[in-house]
């Protein structure tokens, strides 16, 4: 018996390579298992509704990824549950490597304490790195059982199965894991030094025969109809189930089609997810609360009176905008019918007219920001010239619900990443009056003898240690991370990375964003000219170094910290200047690695073949693109005759 010697939660990886001609299948596999609201998972995120059509066809949803022709038959499919997801690794030595979450808490001592999971995996045929996937959940019956015995004993009562497994899962103390009822479905993988089966069914079964519990629903389906009518069934069987579900899974079952498919963005296109009709309710409007976000977008949320949808209680459905609020006519008092979109975003429906108030009045969306300032709102123009949807403060900095937006997103993954300073340390630091703006965090240290956070509640000197630690940790800083922590409207990581690129340093850029703030056409013209910068980010540049209060935040900040100079591309490897398309499965370096490779070696990194096209670097499994670049006389080489020609940069 293999043991098992870390368990982790994480997002997967994800391949880019858009799909090829493949031959059509004759099977599809599918698996009814996969919990309700898995976070790991992004494309369970909205209703799927039951029509065949839409099925076949759903590469024309907006959400929806592409699972091939209609002709495709064999899938493998999976239902949704409410669970969290963790993977367990084995290293060479057989070895179970530590747990954590997506957010990346360690949970690997508390993964032990699970019945449905292994100590060790059983069997022969397992590869020396094999990392599982899967989900931990609580069923309906121990979620009451629970429920009854914290009443009992006068602890917390959890809202719902999903929340209580979550919570139960990142305990500190094992011993409180093991007493919560968690069950576990393994339906998936990540890393595997070797493939055990072809398929994804073979793979469940092989999961089942290491000693992991997998779900019993699971079934493969040979045609359309075949897809409908299980979906149709695990409908009718939903009420029956002792765990909540929304919906199913389709999977390509073969493997080497699911990869020759691939991903976009992260989505794959050899699964879909076709959601159950959203659970349906009626409450109270209570309020209409304005909540405003990072950029100033005012976003009407009602306030209501609780109520159970979907075994879930539900007290606040967003209105989206002010022309939403006047299409349902909604009002304070007003009965509505609200849902969970794909049973996870509380919506409204519509007003139930005939038990509305009599002394009820219509609603008016503000005029003035609801912070202290009452900053007056502005209504942008679409790029049609027409009246946008959205209201927005104006304030910037100076508002303080955008402030502590902000902040949140300077501690962002993708910005600072700040270890132990995410959302809610932000919303208390705030309150407290200790960190107003970003030079504020790396100052916290040196206030600490009259802020004195080890004395706060849960936090301890070794806590608060590690938080500091963690802010030195961040004072040098890439320029692209720096410009993005920003904040500044427009400007994603693509548009930060490609600032970054086009100035090489923070003096640089910050003088060409002063000089636009100014109006200096010739700077304007310079910036229009970089790769993937037009005027809608050069007119937000623009308005943001244009505020007063904006360029003193800047200003502090980078009193604090060290920016880096962008990595600048090489201008005399042998693939400067040159297009490059990277085709099939790599096995030296992921995509991503072998795009920043290229990258940085002054190259183009291509989705498509055409005739600009200099090199096509294939990996086994290549397809169309490969068959183009022949047919153009593209260059094609091999990831090994790539790394010659590169120098092994």
């Amino acid at each position: 018996m293999r043991q098992i010697s870390h368990i982790v939660t994480r997002p997967g990886r994800t391949l880019s390579d858009p799909p090829v001609d493949i031959p059509v299948p004759k099977d599809f596999a599918t698996v009814p298992g996969i919990p309700q609201h898995s976070k790991d998972v992004d494309f369970y995120s909205r209703e799927y509704p039951l029509q065949r059509q839409q099925v076949e066809h759903a590469a024309d949803t907006e959400w929806a990824p592409s699972v091939g022709t209609p002709e495709m038959q064999h899938y493998h499919h999976e239902h949704q549950a409410v669970m969290e997801p963790f993977y367990a690794l084995m290293n060479a030595s057989g070895d179970l490597e530590p747990t954590g979450t997506p957010t990346g808490e360690d949970v690997t001592a508390n993964i032990r304490t699970l019945k449905d999971v292994p100590q060790g995996l059983k069997g022969k045929h397992i590869p020396p790195i094999c990392e599982v996937r899967g989900e931990v959940y609580m069923t309906k019956s121990a979620f009451l059982a629970l429920n009854k015995r914290q009443a009992e004993t006068g602890e917390q009562v959890f809202a719902n199965p999903r929340n209580s497994a979550a919570g139960s899962l990142r305990q500190k103390d094992p011993s409180i894991t093991a007493s919560r009822p968690l069950g576990f479905f393994g339906y998936a993988w990540g890393e595997m030094s070797e493939m055990p089966a072809a398929s994804q069914s073979g793979m469940i079964k092989w999961l089942e025969a290491c000693g992991f519990k997998t779900n019993p629903l699971t079934k493969i389906c040979r045609s359309i109809d075949e897809l409908l009518a299980f979906h149709h069934d695990i409908e009718m069987r939903r009420a029956s189930l002792d765990y909540d579900i929304d919906g199913v899974v389709y999977k390509v079952d073969r493997l080497d089609w699911q990869e020759r498919l691939g991903f976009v963005s992260r989505n794959p296109r050899w699964a879909v997810a076709h959601k159950f009709p959203a659970q349906k309710a009626t409450t109270i409007v209570k309020g209409i609360e304005i909540q405003v976000g990072r950029t100033g977008a005012l976003t009407p949320v009602a306030k209501l009176e609780p109520v159970t949808v979907g075994g879930v209680v539900v007290q606040n459905a967003t209105l989206h905008n002010a022309d939403e609020i006047e299409r349902l006519g909604v009002r304070l008092g007003d009965t509505v019918m609200i849902q969970r979109a794909g049973d996870v975003i509380p919506q409204v429906l519509e007003v139930v007219l005939e038990k509305r108030p009599k002394d009820s009045k219509p609603y008016h969306f503000p005029k003035h920001c609801p912070c202290p300032l009452h900053t007056p709102l502005v209504r942008e123009a679409t790029a049609a010239g027409e009246e946008g949807a959205v209201f927005r403060c104006t304030g910037e900095f100076a508002c303080p619900f955008q402030r502590k937006e902000h902040l949140k997103h300077f501690v962002s993954r993708r910005a600072f990443d700040i270890d132990g300073l995410g959302e809610k340390q932000i919303e208390f630091f705030y309150d407290q009056d200790w960190v107003k703006e970003p030079a504020d965090i790396f100052s916290l240290q040196s206030r600490n003898r009259e802020i004195k956070l080890e004395a706060q509640e849960g936090y301890g000197e070794t806590s608060v240690g590690n938080l500091f630690h963690a802010i030195a940790s961040r004072r040098e800083i890439s320029l692209e991370r720096f410009i993005y922590a920003l904040g500044i409207r427009h400007v994603g990581e693509t548009t930060a990375q490609a600032l970054a690129r086009g100035y090489g340093t923070w003096q640089s850029f910050h003088d060409a964003a002063m000089k636009l703030a100014k109006g200096d056409e010739e700077t304007r013209a310079e910036m229009d000219a970089l790769d993937q910068i037009g005027d809608t980010v050069i007119d937000a540049l623009k308005a943001y170094f244009s505020e007063t209060h904006n360029r003193g935040v800047v200003e502090r900040l980078t009193k604090q910290v060290h920016i880096l100079e962008a990595e600048k591309p090489a201008s005399d490897s042998p693939v400067a200047g040159k297009t490059v398309v990277f085709t099939g499965s790599l096995e030296k370096m992921t995509r991503d690695e072998a795009k920043a490779m290229a990258e940085r070696l002054g190259a183009k990194v291509s989705g498509s073949v055409s005739k600009k096209t200099d090199y096509v670097v294939a990996g086994p499994g290549a397809g169309s693109k490969l068959d183009n670049a022949r047919k153009l006389g593209v260059n094609v080489m091999s990831e090994d005759e790539w790394f010659v020609l590169v120098g092994g940069r």
